[in-house]
């Protein structure tokens, strides 16, 4: 299973489902700011209050930078192409 923790209005999260749309990874997508629970159990699996994060289950990782989530998606999801993402700028606030 693929769970995505996201906020929609982070640009970090948006490369991800932008770049996901060529990938067709199928994500299990996961609203910290529509869902108690999914924020604490992202903090509680992340470490802290940070998205995008991936949780892969198949293959038993986990990880937090667009880019890298990206790239993992792509590789085991996709064509092994990752695709072209616009750079978002610098931060994504949780609040």
């Amino acid at each position: 299973m693929l769970n995505l923790y996201y906020k929609p209005a982070c640009p970090y999260s948006q490369r991800v489902l932008k770049a996901n749309e060529g990938i067709k990874a199928p994500l299990l997508l996961l609203d910290v700011r529509a869902d108690d629970t999914a924020m604490d159990a992202l903090i509680k699996k992340g470490g802290k209050a940070q998205v995008p994060y991936l949780e892969d289950t198949e293959r038993g990782l986990a990880m937090s930078e667009s880019i890298d989530i990206i790239d993992h998606l792509a590789k085991h999801y996709g064509n092994g192409q990752a695709p072209a993402t616009a750079d978002p700028g610098n931060v994504c606030p949780i609040d």
